[in-house]
């Protein structure tokens, strides 16, 4: 008995094979995802959602189908898609696409459609079905492109150079599981090869909230790899403000001269960039993030010296220090960011430089300029001694957004 019940499920499982293997019209086979449910059972869902998104994503290719386009960024980049498909996945396009025929009466869409029958031309439908045009300016070309293809395929290709902004516009569109993704994927991807290129990408997208975390956790982990941070290439490509507010933080493990060749490099490229500008103008900004009396003689006699940057009196400060701590006084070691004029609401000891925002640094550029102006005294970024030690290591952080 145990037997024939046995065959008679392998025969089943083979003729329902053979069904679901049956030649295609082009005589090829081709075997199914279909799984073969209970016997007995009248109703059965199968999905090929797969299918759907591999079909979906050649709309690019097909404008005819696309009843929408926008226009993205300053380049004006025309991205196409599908209205009603937009509108069912995001509430904010349904919004964006559907506002106008929301507003529009019952009766007055009725007599619309009447009078387009009654005229017996296709020029006046034509008119009306004819691809509408949005503008979008809060997000570069491509990453409005992702966004459209995730939204049309429920697919798509994260990338470090694309994903703080993908984030952003998931969330202005209300797609919270792209939004989740993205965010999951920054934190596998911050390293030695993508931090640089994930901070210059955050420059458009400072303003959101979650930007702001994820720039936090990229500094963190400059804190952590300053050395070889500040070595890479990509470091070159970071804007001023951004190299200022990095060589500036009290918990960056990298040594005085490693910032020094940071800033010289940096301000090498600039010259390149901009003809005309000299090295000492373009390396101004960085001359207070830096402990010059924490440099090896050497180096200050030979580079900083030729560099052209760093004043004589800063040199000489820096060289008397390292012969005879005792003979330079405090006062001409202190930090520039110490001689900053605080606002009033704020007490000097309870300014902590190590936690200055994105936007605190743009005041900071303008108030450490300033004070560079009106002082030539050796100035020192570390109060712990320069050199960062074993006991400066930061604790970790829970990102939450």
């Amino acid at each position: 008995m145990y037997r024939n019940i046995q065959r008679l499920e392998s025969w089943r499982r083979n003729a329902f094979t053979d069904l679901t293997n049956s030649p295609d019209d082009d005589g090829t086979f081709k075997k199914s995802n279909y799984v073969c449910p209970n016997r007995g059972v009248r109703s059965s869902r199968f999905e090929n959602k797969s299918g759907v998104s591999d079909d979906l994503s050649y709309f690019q290719e097909m404008p005819e189908i696309c009843d929408v386009i926008f226009i993205v960024g300053d380049e004006k980049e025309q991205i196409c898609g599908i209205r009603a498909i937009l509108a069912a996945r995001s509430r904010v396009f349904h919004k964006m696409l559907y506002t106008h025929c929301r507003s529009d009466s019952p009766k007055k869409r009725t007599n619309m459609m009447r009078k387009l029958r009654k005229s017996g031309s296709t020029e006046e439908f034509a008119e009306s079905s004819h691809p509408r045009t949005v503008v979008i300016k809060e997000f570069d070309p491509n990453v409005f492109h992702q966004l459209v293809e995730y939204v049309h395929t429920g697919c798509v290709t994260l990338q470090a150079e694309t994903v703080i902004g993908l984030m952003n516009a998931a969330d202005h569109y209300g797609l919270d599981e792209l939004r989740r993704a993205c965010i999951g994927f920054m934190h596998c991807c911050i390293n030695e090869d993508t931090v640089c290129t994930i901070l210059c990408s955050a420059e458009k997208y400072i303003q959101y909230k979650s930007t702001k975390s994820l720039v936090q956790r990229a500094l963190e982990f400059i804190d952590e790899n300053g050395e070889e941070v500040l070595s890479l290439p990509g470091f070159s490509s970071l804007p001023e403000h951004v190299v200022r507010l990095i060589l500036s933080r009290e918990e960056l493990r990298a040594e005085e001269v490693t910032k020094f060749y940071a800033a010289v490099g940096w301000s090498r490229q600039l010259c390149k960039r901009r003809p005309g500008t000299k090295l000492k103008e373009a390396m101004s900004p960085f001359i207070g993030s830096i402990a010059w009396h924490f440099i090896p003689a050497s180096v200050l006699m030979t580079e900083v010296k030729q560099c052209g940057a760093v004043s004589d009196q800063q040199i000489m400060n820096a060289l008397a220090f390292q012969a005879d701590p005792n003979c330079v006084s405090e006062n001409k070691l202190t930090k520039t960011l110490s001689t900053i004029h605080l606002p009033r609401d704020c007490d000097s000891s309870s300014m902590n430089t190590s936690h200055v925002t994105w936007e605190d640094e743009q005041v900071l550029n303008s108030d450490i300029s300033c004070a560079m102006s009106t002082s030539s005294d050796l100035t020192d970024t570390s109060s712990s001694g320069g050199s960062f030690g074993k006991g400066d290591q930061k604790n970790g952080r829970v990102l939450e957004v």
